[in-house]
């Protein structure tokens, strides 16, 4: 067989991706049992210049004469099938010529010189310079393919092209040929089937038809993890499958210019509320790369990403795919979203749930599996929990040490797959289940302690002072008061919280360890404040003791059965916490690993701009030509990086340089299907999100977009900011109450802040756009709200002469 010409049958992967968009998916599907026309393709080799050689005629000649000897005097389609054609974000539809009811063979000469010819024409050069990104075709394939004599010729849509609903399949179809559909020259008879049980509603002649389409398309589609647009005929009751291509207006991008927006993959609730707080930069496409491999390891339901959803490399969580898995098993969805809310908060009040309409049996055979390993590396991480802890910090050290040796890509790579790799996957593991069942212990509890008692407190009580040590999110602001105190060696600090800081998670910002200033600069500005975190904590103890005391005349179990119950419970945020600097600090030693892939590439920190894949292919083999792609991908990163903050959720389909060019914009929540004004009211004076720690304070608002500006927080202030993380506390005793946009009751803000005793409000939405530094508010921690009192025009120096601007209501 020649690399030259192939049938369908004969198509092997390797020459699949020399067969273009078309031909690769017709021989793909054909092989699979798919009912496809029978063909072949002839390779781009075979028409260099337009010219053929007489042994490529030869081999045509046979695969003519092998069709025809099954079905006399059939016609062959003649279609293009250019390697970038039927692309995901480009599909060339109608661009190239197609000839069709090719009976003789010199009809069949004439028509490929009619197809190859077509890819040099203005309308061409024309589409190839409109659209984004590098789908160009580079060379053309052309399928010769026996036609059917269509009594009906259609196409059916997967999802709806416009909005991404996968609630229905969309078809459409007319008699004859397809081509009457194509030019328009008919009008089509529409039709669909609702999805998941395949109820149809069209004209009665298409029933059947529709059907069997369904279930081809179902197939398809799983298949290909993506929605479809099929081309499809049918003749005495049969139905034949004459195209299959990603549907391209619901394509998350292209990924060679790291273009990427989930969010225009279908009609999906997103949300970062949590996670977003955590993962706080705008993604390069290294880090990006690195998330989504954990991701997929992680992963469970089809599709759903916790940790890389991304939109415009900004991080996102699909909340519609978990919500529809219990939904097909008939599951009631407002419990499951009320106990999601913990993590990602509630959804606003007005915004819709789009839910997608998974086959029970068929999640059933795609769970099954992935939740045996889900459940078996669970187990894994439990158990190993408390030797993770511990030994995690020295195996870092000693693997940095190790790749800061490392000399050859060989070496890299086997570092790579035999050690750092699998550490990386353990640490997910330990960090997403290994704390899962005392973080839910955790969170049941301090549910009816709160009806006992009451949130303040119940959130006191629940603190880490109950069982006498620390959170470990609090170490970075305890450390730097140790050494202060000659407690604590900067070289001890930088050993155990050197690599927590606001940007954990995007590997080309280096760590606080890597910059030698950075601790002398966080000393010298904790050593100003008049309030020490200390104080803080004895502040807390005592209104710990307090509690104490009116928990005992409340309570009929016996005072010391309900502190052991507490102490217990208590440990759930303790151990997530540890469990998550460990994490943090496995994640980090990639930022090594890329650099000395950058070294030894000779491109440096260029690195930051490829995928992880691209780098292990690299060390496998030495080939970099992905560099080409390098300069275009730091421009999209440019545009990414200039946006303004996104909405905490969005629903549907999301262009944010559209949205960020519309001056009356809602910034803390989109809905593609609603009114601007739906989803809460924008009452002018008051702000309200989620209850983060219990309080009341007045005082004066300071925004921040960064911790590195914390120097301009004066105590006593009000902390406003986008997002706050581990990279924050050490503004966090300066403050006298803390608001974000971003946020959830348990995400890092609200248990720093309950640990500190100081009010926050998590999750407005857009508290840093609507508040200005020098508003006066009232910040109520317990029931969520920020009261205004008074706007920014205050005199700015009173402000800078006020040593407590905050004062505590109620005490």
């Amino acid at each position: 067989m020649s690399s030259k010409v192939a049938g369908f049958r004969e198509i092997t992967p390797q020459l699949r991706e020399q067969a273009g968009g078309k031909g690769a998916m017709l021989s793909l599907l054909y092989q699979q049992g798919y009912p496809v026309p029978e063909g072949f393709v002839v390779f781009p080799e075979a028409l260099q210049g337009g010219v053929m050689e007489e042994a490529v005629r030869e081999e045509i000649l046979a695969q003519l004469s092998a069709i025809r000897s099954k079905h006399p005097s059939t016609a062959f389609a003649v279609r293009s099938s250019g390697l970038g054609e039927d692309a995901a974000g480009a599909s060339f539809a109608g661009e190239f010529e197609s000839v069709l009811g090719v009976e003789t063979d010199d009809q069949l000469w004439a028509a490929l010189d009619t197809v190859y010819q077509s890819q040099f024409a203005e309308r061409v050069q024309v589409y190839n310079s409109s659209i984004q990104g590098d789908h160009e075709v580079r060379s053309m394939a052309i399928v010769i393919q026996q036609m059917i004599p269509s009594e009906l010729s259609g196409v059916l849509f997967t999802a709806d092209p416009i909005t991404g609903s996968r609630l229905e399949m969309q078809g459409n179809y007319v008699h004859g040929l397809g081509e009457q559909l194509v030019s328009g020259e008919a009008n089509a008879n529409v039709f669909t089937v609702s999805r998941p049980k395949g109820r149809y509603k069209g004209p009665l002649e298409c029933k059947k038809i529709a059907s069997r389409l369904y279930r081809y398309a179902r197939r398809i589609e799983r298949q290909t993890g993506c929605p479809q647009d099929i081309e499809w005929a049918a003749v005495q009751g049969k139905v034949y499958l004459l195209q299959a291509r990603p549907i391209t207006t619901l394509s998350a991008g292209n990924l060679d210019h790291f273009e990427c927006n989930d969010s225009m993959t279908g009609d999906f609730l997103w949300t970062n509320t949590n996670v977003g707080e955590s993962i706080a930069d705008v993604f390069t496409p290294l880090s990006w790369s690195f998330l989504r491999a954990l991701d997929e390891e992680h992963n469970v339901i089809p599709g759903h990403y916790l940790l890389s959803g991304n939109i415009c490399g900004r991080v996102y969580s699909n909340i519609s795919l978990p919500v529809s898995v219990f939904s097909a098993f008939g599951l009631k969805v407002q419990p499951i979203l009320r106990q999601m809310s913990d993590l990602f908060g509630p959804i606003p009040e007005g915004a819709s749930l789009p839910k997608y309409p998974f086959n029970k049996l068929e999640l059933i055979r795609t769970l099954l599996p992935r939740i045996v390993y889900s459940t078996r590396r669970t187990r894994e991480a439990v158990r190993n929990l408390p030797r993770f802890v511990q030994e995690t910090p020295e195996w870092c050290k000693q693997i940095r040490t190790r790749l800061e040796d490392t000399g050859s890509r060989e070496e890299l790579l086997t570092l790579w797959e035999r050690e750092l790799w699998p550490r990386n996957v353990a640490a997910l593991w330990a960090a997403l289940e290994g704390a899962s069942a005392p973080m839910q212990k955790f969170v049941k509890f301090k549910k009816k302690l709160i009806k006992q008692l009451g949130s303040e407190d119940a959130e006191i009580l629940l603190s880490s002072i109950s069982g006498g040590t620390e959170l470990e999110s609090l170490g970075p602001v305890l450390g730097i008061s140790r050494i202060l105190k000659n407690e604590m060696s900067h070289e001890e600090y930088l050993q155990k919280y050197g690599h927590r800081g606001p940007h954990e998670f995007e590997l080309s910002i280096a760590e606080p360890a890597e910059d030698e200033f950075w601790l002398t600069r966080q000393l010298e500005q904790y050593g100003d404040l008049p309030i020490q975190v200390e104080d803080l904590v004895n502040h807390q103890q005592q209104l710990y003791d307090a509690a104490w005391k009116r928990t005992e005349e409340k309570i009929s179990m016996k005072p010391e059965q309900l502190r052991r119950r507490i102490q217990s419970v208590a440990e759930g945020p303790k151990v997530r916490e540890a469990v998550r600097s460990e994490w943090t600090r496995v994640f980090r030693l990639n930022r090594a690993f890329a650099l000395k892939a950058g070294q030894l590439a000779g491109i440096g920190e260029e690195v930051f701009f490829l995928y992880l894949d691209e780098i292990l292919k690299w060390l496998a083999d030495g080939d970099l030509p992905m560099l080409q792609h390098v300069a275009a991908r730091k421009e999209t990163y440019a545009k990414y990086q200039a946006l303004p903050p996104l909405p905490s959720v969005i629903r549907g389909r999301f262009d944010p340089f559209l949205w960020s060019k519309d001056p009356d914009r809602r910034v803390d929540a989109y809905d593609s299907e609603a009114p601007v004004q739906a989803l809460r009211s924008m009452d002018a004076d008051v702000l309200r999100g989620f209850p983060g720690a219990a309080g009341r304070v007045e005082g004066i608002v300071r925004v921040l977009a960064t911790p590195a500006e914390g120097e301009q927080l004066l105590p006593g202030e009000i902390l406003v900011a986008a997002k706050t993380n581990v990279g924050w506390t050490l503004c966090f005793p300066k403050a006298a109450a803390i608001i974000t946009d971003i946020g959830a009751p348990l995400s890092h803000a609200a248990i720093v802040a309950r640990e500190l005793g100081i009010p926050a409000v998590v999750g407005c939405g857009d508290a840093s756009v609507r508040l200005k530094t020098g508003d006066r508010v009232i910040v109520d921690g317990a029931g969520g709200s920020i009261q205004i009192i008074s706007g920014s025009g205050g005199d700015r120096a009173k402000l800078e002469e006020d040593k407590n601007p905050g004062i505590m209501i109620g005490e």
